[in-house]
């Protein structure tokens, strides 16, 4: 009996190992990191969907959930975490609205190791100073991460319009 030993390149033995999650950190890391010292009140809602179509008629962008992960922070403004898709999985990420309904900050909680472009403080900056009904156009996508920053830009439009049409609506 003859045995063939066969050479078999490293790049698809690393291509079959499963791509792994990396935790950036978890909700309440992200709570004090972008609102330090400030107590946050739960405040969790499921769109209906009156709710659910006013906001993709004012994005016009996909919409994954009808859950709202939102807390109101007691200096004001929203703490807002969501998920969007990634190419291969689910980026979570946690999203600082100022009172004036503006984006303050935001921070990657969770994912995919090979979606590392969007964790870059730089690129995350773009949306600093962003409101509902801004320009998003001129925010850039990431060469080998553009579905997970595409999404990245589409899951903030969409929570700041949950917050201006549900959350906080004006008054009247």
């Amino acid at each position: 009996m003859r045995f063939q030993f066969l050479l078999v390149p490293a790049a698809i033995v690393a291509s079959a190992v499963p791509a792994q999650a990396k935790i950036y950190m978890d909700i309440a890391q992200a709570q004090q990191l972008m609102f330090p010292g400030a107590t946050f009140e739960k405040n969790f809602i499921t769109l209906d969907q009156n709710q659910f179509n006013e906001i993709i008629r004012d994005t016009n962008v996909n919409v994954y959930s009808r859950e709202v992960k939102a807390w109101r922070v007691s200096t004001g403004g929203w703490f807002i975490i969501d998920q969007v898709r990634g190419k291969d999985d689910w980026i979570s990420y946690a999203v600082a609205i100022t009172p004036k309904g503006t984006v303050d900050q935001v921070e990657i909680l969770e994912c995919l190791e090979n979606y590392n472009g969007i964790t870059i403080p730089e690129w995350r900056a773009q949306f600093y100073g962003k409101k509902r009904g801004a320009r998003f156009d001129n925010i850039g996508l990431i060469s080998g991460s553009t579905l997970s920053s595409s999404q990245m830009v589409q899951g903030i439009q969409k929570i700041l319009s949950t917050i201006a049409l549900v959350l906080a609506p004006p008054a009247g």
